[in-house]
């Protein structure tokens, strides 16, 4: 009898210190990780330490309750996904131990993030060798779990080449010490005794064969390593608690060798002959990936000609100096059978080079047309040797059955990736996946390959391994596993007694969700329940990449929750999308999932997939309160340039409403009863609305002619017109931007025309789901702006956030408008402007003022930095020759996120991690940037800081306040 949930739930939380969680919205964040199957666990268990493992499993024992391990969730075949209790070791378990330098060694938890390790041991000129593509949020107990390898296994092998000692439970709860020289396990020894002819035959026959348990590893002639062993066996015979690893010495001067070839495949053909001269890399991109890549990001590096290219790293052997490092470079390209070859030393222009081959990585979830592709056959690997033919049999198995995707992968290795766009939306499609899997496992086994060569084999490939491996082999597995867990309590239906390939899949399980009235996912086919469906799991979101310039994910960087990450996000929305754990639009769990998420739409600039949470959001919202009471917020702040103008509409009455919000306890009373958190500043009134304003004034009395009356008239000729678009929080809460901005385009040779006052984006009717509303702001926006937008005039925003509006949101709002896509692509932010070419440009005699030795610090908006990018910015005031400090991360104010009750605390955690640091560190003397009002507000509450708008900056120059610190 199965154990019932009550009584599950006491015992856990009787023994377990650690976090104890079976709410429905918990068990959908975890019921997948990067692959294609979908298993809901009963409960999900962050244990504190390795006492917190043995409780639960003395609990799995006397429950009969099975058992999975999981790191950070990127498992790619189904691994880290189980029926009964879900461990997840990143939350607490992530501690790491000791850096040894002498002995090159690091003890870990298993919850420590492998780019953690990376900068501990950066310190004392070391590193681990093995480094998978998602090694800023892989955790060493999913790379054990896998036997993760990377790039660079070529030199250093894989992850089980590189441990040397595992602690672990087994299901009986005994805690073993793996090591070299003892098998410690009962009947162990004695199976491998029995069989050491069809192990010596069929395990480890090239270094990518990663499919099934590693029992080489247990040969006597290999030390009977029974850590080494362990690897691989994606937790399914041990519950590893902690790990000693190898480190190496950082390669110095690393060289880069790109080689051009007709094809992928020849390619493939030469990498044999290469890899004499001890590569620490070999890697392969094909063309199509890389136009994916210029078509995404703009453009590409240059590449020797060609259709498929090798990229190999070449570093220094011991002693070697830099100048040998190049030479064994250029040997090595002269050696290739091509003449198509590009060298660049350790530097700039070969990080650019390599980046095609990152950024290829997290773009191959779409194929070359843009449709969504799936893993299941990601990894597989051949003998180097036998890579080319293998990879032209591949395609052309892939073509008999009509799918695509964009290959690349370790060709030093063998192991090729590949994300196929299988036909699983719905079930019609999975006897085309199932074809393909048996057709693909009888194919690598054909050229002596591997299922898997480094991602292991889990739900998506463990049926499939009497296809490589014979009879003997695959009941060996079975007694292996009999020794371990006889009770088959440690994830069950993987590897051993699997389940079937096409159980449990997640997609074809959620129903089609039509347009509703609110967004139309017009890039989805209409379809949200595809939209949210983009995210993959692969978990960009939960890397701190911070440091390297990107945004996502702030809430997460705060809570370090997988509620408050993209990924988990997505996951109970395709709940919602199945309807199984949550029900509804308005489900409790769906709107504690997206109650922190700040819309600041990183996720659809930093995740490969293209999502973009915050407008699922709004779309949500939007259905959860159609035609019901909504919060309080949703009226005062999603209302807010309702309420602002309402206030300005006289300057009396804006110096009163400042001066009686002013009175802390006033103003605490109302923020109470406006669902404003009490704590937060009160931002002050224009007291003359920048219509009012006597520049403004000004230009209304001169009467400049508007083009748009006569159509592309004489009137045009000869002038460059701009519309000045100032959005509601310009116009009533804070206009210095919008009227410096008037200026520059004028000295930038522009005739400035401005359009009725009062016209709103609707900005935040989207961000609290009020799309009907937004759709009528929209439009009317859209009335007013379209005319100069058909006349060729270009329309600039000031207000960030609203200008994504014009550039993003209306596309999906109002697709059927045609006004959307004209005003969408003449609207620009004014550095955008000032640094486009005639005849939008500006004027040939326009000069930027002189920047030199101005220290910026800068705040990009997130919306700006999501919707537009900020490099136009960066480039002009580069060009003017200030010094730029850009600062990553979302203000953490975020519009109406920030101000709400229940965000300020996290608000201010978000603010404290990039924002204030960085303008504390900052000399007295530099300025603090901020074109977003939000960010501004933010920076002055937590640092003291006034923020400028870059249309100040450009006005003022040197005689710009600064006034970036305290």
């Amino acid at each position: 009898m199965e154990t019932r949930e009550d009584d599950l739930l006491a015992l856990l939380r009787e023994k377990v210190r650690g976090d104890v969680d079976s709410s429905a919205r918990r068990r959908a964040e975890y019921s997948t990780d990067a692959s294609n199957y979908r298993i809901p666990p009963r409960v999900v268990v962050a244990p504190l330490d390795a006492a917190d493992v043995e409780a639960v499993l003395e609990v799995a024992r006397a429950t009969k309750v099975p058992v999975t391990s999981r790191g950070a969730g990127t498992s790619c075949a189904g691994n880290a996904v189980g029926p009964g209790i879900v461990l997840d070791f990143s939350r607490y378990m992530n501690t790491i131990i000791e850096v040894d330098p002498q002995a090159r060694t690091a003890r870990v938890q298993p919850g420590v993030i492998m780019a953690d390790l990376q900068k501990v041991a950066g310190q004392f000129g070391l590193r681990f060798g093995p480094d998978p593509s998602t090694q800023n949020r892989a955790t060493f107990g999913g790379m054990i779990g896998n036997n993760a390898c990377g790039p660079h296994a070529v030199a250093y092998g894989r992850t089980s080449d590189n441990v040397e000692e595992l602690t672990a439970f087994l299901a009986d709860g005994t805690q073993i010490v793996a090591h070299q020289g003892s098998s410690q396990v009962a009947g162990l020894a004695e199976i491998v005794d029995e069989n050491l002819a069809a192990i010596r035959t069929e395990m480890g026959r090239f270094k990518r064969q990663v499919s099934g348990y590693s029992l080489e590893h247990l040969l006597p002639e290999n030390g009977v390593d029974l850590a080494k062993f362990l690897v691989g066996s994606e937790g399914t015979l041990a519950v590893v608690t902690e790990a000693v690893l190898t480190l190496v010495p950082i390669a110095a001067s690393p060289a880069l060798v790109v080689l051009g070839y007709p094809d992928m495949p020849a390619a493939a053909d030469d990498v044999p002959a290469l890899l004499t001269f001890d590569p620490l890399a070999v890697e392969g991109i094909d063309a199509q990936l890389v136009d994916v890549v210029r078509r995404a990001k703009g453009s590409v590096p240059d590449l020797p000609p060609g259709g498929g290219w090798l990229f190999i790293e070449v570093g220094a052997r011991e002693g070697e100096l830099p100048e040998e490092v190049m030479a064994r470079a250029e040997a090595l390209a002269h050696a290739a059978s091509t003449t198509a070859f590009r060298i660049c030393e350790a530097g700039p222009e070969a990080t650019e080079l390599w980046r095609i081959r990152a950024d290829g990585a997290g773009l191959g979830g779409r194929t070359p047309d843009g449709r969504a592709a799936w893993p299941g056959w990601e990894d597989s690997a051949v003998p180097p040797e036998e890579l080319g033919s293998y990879l032209r049999a591949l395609r052309e198995l892939m073509d008999k059955l009509g799918l695509d995707g964009l290959m690349y992968g370790h060709f030093g290795d063998g192991c090729v990736h590949v994300r196929i766009d299988f036909p699983i939306e719905d079930e019609s499609g999975t006897g085309t996946f199932r074809s393909f899997m048996e057709q693909g496992a009888d194919l690598v086994a054909q050229y002596g390959g591997s299922l898997s060569g480094e991602h292991g084999d889990g739900r998506a490939r463990s049926e499939l391994l009497g296809r490589m491996y014979s009879e003997k082999i695959i009941d060996v597995f079975g007694k292996v596993k009999a020794v371990f867990d006889p009770a088959n309590l440690l994830n069950p239906g993987v590897l051993v007694n699997p389940d079937v390939v096409d159980a449990h899949l997640r997609r074809p399980a959620a129903k089609v969700i039509t347009y509703g009235g609110g967004f139309h996912f017009e890039e989805d086919g209409g379809d949200f329940s595809r939209a949210v469906h983009r995210c993959t799991g692969v978990g960009n979101c939960r890397a701190d990449r911070f440091d390297s310039g990107f945004f996502m994910c702030p809430s997460y960087s705060a809570t370090k929750d997988e509620k408050d990450v993209t990924r988990g996000r997505a996951r109970v929305l395709q709940e919602v999308a199945n309807g199984q754990l949550v029900h509804g639009w308005d489900a409790p769990e769906l709107l504690e999932s997206l109650d922190l998420c700040l819309s600041c739409k990183a996720c659809s600039r930093d995740c490969p997939t293209g999502i973009d949470v915050a407008r699922y959001r709004s779309e949500v919202l939007y259905r959860a309160y159609k035609g019901k009471l909504r919060p309080r917020t949703h009226y005062t702040l999603g209302n807010l340039p309702l309420l602002a103008g309402l206030v300005t509409v006289a300057p009396a009455i804006a110096s009163i409403a400042n001066a009686v919000m002013s009175l802390a306890p006033i103003r605490k009373l109302a923020f109470r009863l406006a669902g404003i958190d009490p704590r937060r500043d009160m931002p002050s009134f224009s007291t003359k609305r920048f219509s009012r304003s006597d520049r403004v004034r000004e230009m209304r009395a001169d009467d400049v002619a508007d083009p748009t009356v006569h159509g592309l008239s004489k009137d045009l000729l000869g002038k460059r017109y701009v519309v000045l678009w100032a959005d509601s929080f310009s116009e009533t809460l804070d206009s210095r931007g919008a009227l410096a901005e008037v200026e520059v385009l004028q000295r930038a040779g522009y005739t400035v025309l401005l359009p009725e006052s009062g016209l709103c984006c609707g900005l935040t009717s989207i961000s609290t789901g009020q799309l009907t509303q937004a759709k009528k702001n929209l439009t009317a926006l859209l009335e007013a702006l379209a005319p100069y937008a058909a006349s060729g005039i270009p329309i600039v925003g000031v207000e960030p956030s609203c200008t994504a509006v014009l550039r993003s949101d209306v596309l999906d709002l109002l697709p059927d408008d045609p006004r959307s896509q004209l005003v969408s692509r003449m609207t620009f932010t004014l550095a955008e402007l000032l640094t486009a070419p005639a005849p939008i440009g500006p004027s040939e005699d326009f000069e930027l003022p002189d920047l030199s030795g101005v220290e910026i610090v800068a705040q990009p908006h997130c919306h700006h930095y999501s919707v537009m990018g900020w490099n136009a910015d960066e480039q002009l005031l580069r060009r003017a020759g200030a010094t730029v400090t850009k600062i990553s991360g979302c203000c953490g104010l975020a519009g109406n996120f920030g101000m709400e009750q229940g965000h300020f605390d996290i608000s201010e955690k978000i603010a404290k991690q990039h924002l204030v640091p960085a303008l504390e560190h900052a000399s007295p003397d530099a300025v603090f940037l901020a074109d977003g009002f939000s960010c501004r507000t933010q920076a002055e509450q937590f640092a003291g800081a006034r923020g400028v708008h870059l249309a100040q900056l450009l006005r003022d120059g040197t005689q710009t306040p600064r006034q970036a610190g305290k």
